[in-house]
């Protein structure tokens, strides 16, 4: 079972380990090529425009198109409108702006960069849901060669002190032990990552469970498709939507009949102001048409499962020393596969006869 299950992932896990590895420092090598664009200094101070004159201004260069999202980041005053031709549009067709949040001026736009490229590989192999679905698999197939490699070793190392490398043995000896004990040594690590990885190529169907589930019963009601936005409301429902939760700050909105949201609600994500409740994101629905909030209600476990796997699968929660330290281990990884992969290799290519005379020995 060890043999097998790592066998089938290993070469696809080693893709994983390689493209994940720069992932872990996305934000500093994104900063580093891709700097964002600066702000108008001589705006510092200034209050910022409520949201309506922001998505007005937004709208203003996309005539035709509807909004869909509106996002803030969080350590500048910057809101990002996403819209398209309609709610339901595919990404190929949404256009993405952002704008200082004290003028409105539309700021230039980053070109996307290598990293892209490593995050798409990293994700789906650059082949769509199915691409996801496959790399789901192989960490399951992971998982399962980790703990049938503990399973392993435990009675291997009744024989031997921990840690042991037996360097007066041969070298396919040493090889085992190094294997061995790097297996253990990330173990925990290895097991978390793999979990997290498979939970987060499931992002579509858990999305939907949860449009299925607690979405579908808040907006309960006659369908007819997306509601538009009446003139004015963004910035009374957001002040609802933050009077209703307090000590939260918005994430983003999702405007009726995106994925995020109902045919007829305005959906405003809040997040807490630590670093793990940051990741727990809780939706106040306004209604579109008359500005009434209709519920403010945390995500079920699932969502929350989902939403914590991500940041915790690149080690984005303690800042710089726990990205090196997944850096580490994420090393620490690829030498446990390689070293496991060699083994296999020169267990094929010794004599059958050899083969045979080391099973009796054992």
């Amino acid at each position: 079972m060890h043999r097998w299950s790592s066998l089938l992932c290993t070469a696809f896990l080693l893709m994983l380990c390689v493209t994940g590895l720069p992932l872990i420092f996305h934000d500093e090598i994104d900063g580093w090529l891709n700097p964002p664009a600066p702000l108008n200094p001589a705006a510092e101070g200034r209050p910022r425009l409520d949201l309506d004159t922001l998505l007005a201004r937004a709208l203003a260069d996309r005539p035709g198109e509807v909004p869909l999202y509106m996002s803030f980041d969080t350590d500048r005053p910057v809101v990002n409108v996403t819209s398209g031709p309609t709610p339901d549009a595919v990404a190929t067709d949404m256009h993405f702006q952002s704008l200082d949040a004290r003028t409105g001026e539309v700021l230039p736009m980053a070109e996307g960069g290598v990293m892209d490229v490593v995050l798409q590989l990293h994700t789906d192999m650059m082949l769509g849901l199915s691409g996801e679905l496959f790399l789901g698999a192989m960490g399951l197939l992971f998982a399962v060669a980790i703990i049938s490699g503990l399973v392993l070793y435990v009675p291997f190392m009744q024989r031997l002190a921990f840690g042991t490398v037996r360097h007066e043995r041969t070298a396919r000896v040493r090889r085992i032990d190094r294997h061995n004990l790097l297996g253990v040594v990330t173990l925990a690590w290895a097991l978390v990552v793999g979990v997290t990885g498979t939970i987060n190529t499931l992002v579509l169907p858990i999305t939907t469970m949860w449009k299925a589930d607690q979405l579908a019963a808040i907006a309960a009601g006659p369908a007819g498709g997306a509601v538009p936005v009446r003139q004015g409301l963004v910035q009374p429902a957001m002040d609802r939507a933050l009077a209703a939760a307090p000590g939260m700050t918005p994430q983003f909105i999702g405007f009726p009949g995106v994925s995020y949201s109902s045919d007829r609600h305005l959906a405003i994500f809040l997040q807490g102001d630590t670093p793990m409740t940051a990741r727990l994101l809780t939706p106040a629905f306004v209604d579109a048409r008359t500005g009434r909030l209709d519920a403010v209600q945390p995500m079920p476990w699932y969502m929350q499962a989902l939403l914590l796997a991500q940041p915790l699968h690149f080690g984005d929660y303690a800042g710089l020393p726990m990205k090196i330290l997944w850096a580490i281990l994420d090393l620490m990884t690829i030498a446990v596969l390689w070293t496991g992969l060699r083994l296999w290799i020169g267990r094929r290519r010794a004599p059958a006869g050899h083969r045979r005379l080391k099973a009796v020995q054992a």
